[in-house]
C-alpha cells in the first residue's frame, strides 16, 4: 500500500492519471463517499491518515447515497458512525421521489451491467446536488474563483474488469470545464459527431466527459485503495478500529444493494436469506414488470434456491461478484 505524496500541482497537471496521493492542501474539499462497506471504510481510514498529516481534516465532508429499502438494514446508521468515529462532517443525500424498486416497475425494467441507471440516479445524481450546496456554501462565505473539490471514492480494481481500467486519480470534466483539456475534448467530440461518427466509436482520450466540474467548481476524483486487496482493506480497518457491518459475518462478500443485479448467485441466495421480505418485494416487482431480475437468473429462481438451501456455516463466505 504505497503511499506516496505529490508535493505541488500545476493547474492542469490534474488531468494526468496518477494512483499517488494528491495534494490534499490544494482543496477546499474533500468529500468522502461511504456506502457502510468496508472498501469505503478502508478508504475513509487512508483518507484521514493523510488528511492528517497535510492539516486538513476540517475540509472532509462524508456522503452516504441513502438507497433506502434496498439496502442492508443499517447501513445509513453505520455510516454515520464511521464519519463520527474521526469527528467528521456528515450529509445523507437520497433521490427524491420513487423507491428503486418502484423505478424498476415505473420503466418496467431492471437495471444491468450494460444500463446502470441505478447508479447514475440514486448515487451520482444527488451527491453532484451535495457539491452544489457546498459550493454555495463556499461561495455565500466568501470565497471567490472556483471551488475545488476532491471527490474520495472506495473504489477498488479487484472488483471487476471495469474498475481495473480506472485511473486512481483523474480530472471530473465536463463540456462546460473551462479547463484546457475538456475545451479539447469538447471540439473532438462535436467534430466527430458532425462527421457523422458515434460517440461510442469516439476514441476514449477524445470523448467528452459529463462530469460534475464546471466554470463554478474544478472536480477531481481520487481513489485512495485502487490498488488494495482485500486483505489490505480488513488489515486497514482493524487497524482503525471501526466497525464492519455484520452482513459481512453472515457471508456476504460485499456490501451494495441488498440484491445488486452484477451479485454472484450465491451471493443473491445468501441475501435472500438473510432479508426474505425484501426478496419477496423483489419478487412482484418481477411479476408486476414481466421483467427477469436479470437474463440469466430471476428472483423466482432466487427466493425458490434459497428456502431449498441450507444456510452456510458460521464464518464462510458466498461467491464474489464483478461490477
Amino acid at each position: 500500500m504505497a503511499r506516496r505524496a505529490i508535493p505541488g500541482q500545476g493547474a492542469f497537471d490534474l488531468v494526468e492519471l496518477r494512483t499517488e496521493v494528491p495534494d490534499l492542501a490544494s482543496y477546499d474539499v474533500i468529500l468522502m463517499n461511504v456506502s457502510g462497506g468496508k472498501d469505503s471504510q478502508a478508504a475513509l481510514a487512508e483518507l484521514v491518515l493523510h488528511a492528517t498529516a497535510a492539516s486538513v481534516m476540517d475540509r472532509i465532508v462524508v456522503v452516504h447515497a441513502d438507497l433506502g429499502m434496498v439496502e442492508w438494514p443499517g447501513v445509513r446508521e453505520l455510516a454515520a458512525e464511521h464519519a463520527a468515529h474521526y469527528g467528521l462532517r456528515f450529509e445523507v443525500v437520497r433521490r427524491e421521489g420513487s423507491s428503486l424498486v418502484e423505478r424498476v416497475e415505473e420503466r418496467g425494467m431492471w437495471p444491468s451491467a450494460d444500463n446502470r441507471w441505478c447508479t447514475s440516479d440514486f448515487k451520482r445524481g444527488p451527491i453532484r446536488k451535495l457539491i452544489t450546496r457546498l459550493v454555495r456554501e463556499l461561495r455565500a462565505a466568501g470565497h471567490v474563483g472556483p471551488v475545488r473539490i476532491l471527490n474520495v471514492m472506495g473504489l477498488r480494481a479487484d472488483e471487476s474488469a471495469a474498475r481495473r481500467k480506472l485511473a486512481g486519480f483523474a480530472h471530473d470534466g465536463s463540456k462546460t470545464c473551462p479547463c484546457p483539456e475538456c475545451q479539447r475534448r469538447r471540439k473532438a467530440t462535436e467534430a466527430a459527431k458532425a462527421a457523422g461518427i458515434t460517440t461510442k466509436k469516439i476514441p476514449a482520450r477524445d470523448r467528452m466527459q459529463h462530469g460534475a466540474s464546471n466554470t463554478l467548481r474544478w472536480v477531481d476524483t481520487w481513489l485512495p485503495i485502487h490498488s488494495w486487496s482485500t486483505a489490505d482493506v480488513w488489515t486497514a480497518i482493524f487497524a482503525a478500529g471501526t466497525r464492519p457491518h455484520p452482513a459481512y459475518a453472515a457471508g456476504m462478500p460485499r456490501l451494495s444493494c441488498v440484491f445488486c443485479v452484477l451479485a454472484s448467485r450465491a451471493a443473491l441466495v445468501r441475501a435472500a436469506q438473510l432479508q426474505p421480505a425484501l426478496a419477496a418485494r423483489y419478487l412482484l416487482a418481477e411479476q408486476m414488470t414481466g421483467h427477469r431480475f436479470r437474463l440469466d437468473v430471476s428472483m423466482a429462481e432466487i427466493v425458490a434456491e434459497a428456502a431449498a438451501t441450507p444456510a452456510p456455516a458460521a464464518g464462510t463466505l458466498v461467491a464474489c461478484w464483478e461490477g
